[in-house]
């Protein structure tokens, strides 16, 4: 018996040993697979500087930032993935933030982008903009939808990020109304799923007394506050971040917002994820200074009014040249027009761009028809 034991433990020392050599063998192989990734990086680096400067030398750096480009990057990266999914792929989220991270690296060499958003720190819309831009970019918290655009139209900033609309509650109509006296375009879009969850500096829910949240967010969580928290106070405020400032001020208040707001405020998570809908997403644009070209999966927003909109079939001459090139539309809303009563304007999202043959055919035609037309922009469609 003692011979086994003794065998045994050999055995065991050397399936031991064995192991080690292995790891050590697969780290000394991803220490090599490192090098490379890190010498790849900086090649690219290069390469991104080397296109800025062959552009215009007097040229700032919105003019070398092109969405069409990294959409269709983008793009690629998911093809690649799914082709290697069987060999243990990283989840498609991860590696197109990834790449998001080297392009925004990228650019940022000389200056990093400035992108207004809706603040203050710790909202979702300042998590767009690292979704669409990635965090080597300069984020300008402003006070509200207005000052965003202000900024954008100003220069102070190169571009913004503002929400349109929420597959729950519907479009935001602030930022809809804007583009009614606004000259900027829409430059990109971003889809973002939206976790709302209660915090606060409280013991439990039973220490709730009110809760703090953007009109939207509450709207969002109505079946679970109505649920859990019937009796507690409901108070709008102007973003999410304001509310979790507020919660972590007064006693009783709670806030709904999302995990960064209680990063950024040292708030307690009361409960996670509240939303009545388990596919609850909001879309935000980017908009910008400028049109960029098509990237081959694109989407086009107008700014219609059809004149005497109580004449029969107003409406459907509109839509009627987009028909017949078969085009898609994926939104239309009315809002007024801000001219007189009961006149309104129609805000129209459609596939493809308006360099694309039948988006153009149709245009033209719908341009005649219109009273007042205009192309708030031609972009990428959201990747992810």
């Amino acid at each position: 018996m003692p011979t086994q034991r003794k065998s045994k433990s050999k055995s065991t020392t050397r399936k031991r040993a064995t192991t080690q050599q292995d790891i050590t063998r697969i780290r000394g192989r991803i220490d090599h697979v490192d090098r490379e990734l890190h010498a790849l990086l900086n090649e690219r680096a290069r390469l991104a500087r080397a296109v800025g400067i062959s552009k215009s030398r007097a040229g700032k750096l919105v003019d070398f930032y092109r969405p069409e480009r990294e959409a269709e990057v983008l793009r690629l990266v998911l093809e690649r993935n799914a082709a290697a999914r069987s060999q243990g792929a990283l989840r498609d989220e991860e590696v197109v933030r990834l790449f998001r991270e080297i392009m925004s690296a990228c650019l940022a060499q000389e200056e990093p982008l400035k992108v207004g958003f809706l603040g203050p720190e710790g909202t979702f819309s300042q998590t767009a903009v690292h979704k669409h831009f990635g965090h080597s970019v300069r984020a300008l918290p402003l006070a509200s939808i207005d000052e965003v655009f202000h900024e954008v139209e100003a220069g102070n900033a190169d571009f913004g990020v503002v929400p349109i609309e929420n597959s729950t509650e519907g479009s935001v109509n602030h930022t809809l109304d804007r583009f009614l006296v606004s000259p900027l375009q829409i430059c990109g879009e971003v889809e973002l799923r939206i976790h709302q969850n209660l915090m606060g500096n409280l013991g439990s829910l039973r220490d709730v007394k009110r809760v703090c949240s953007h009109p939207q967010s509450l709207a969002q969580c109505r079946q679970w506050l109505n649920e859990h928290l019937p009796n507690a106070e409901r108070i709008p405020e102007a973003s999410n971040a304001e509310a979790a400032r507020r919660a972590r001020d007064e006693r009783g208040t709670a806030a709904i917002a999302g995990v960064t707001a209680a990063e950024v405020y040292g708030l307690r998570i009361l409960a996670n994820e509240i939303e009545d809908r388990p596919d609850n997403t909001t879309r935000f644009l980017v908009i910008g200074r400028r049109t960029f070209g098509p990237s081959g999966k694109d989407r086009t927003t107008l700014l219609l009014s059809a004149g005497d909109t109580e004449a029969p079939g107003a409406l459907y001459r509109l839509l009627e040249p987009l028909a017949r090139n078969k085009i898609s539309l994926t939104r239309i809303e009315s809002r007024p027009s801000q001219r007189r009563k009961w006149d309104y304007v129609f805000f129209i999202d459609l596939d493809g761009h308006v360099e694309d043959a039948p988006v153009k055919r149709a245009l033209a035609k719908l341009k005649t028809r219109a009273s007042l037309y205009r192309v708030l922009g031609s972009y990428p469609k959201a990747v992810l």
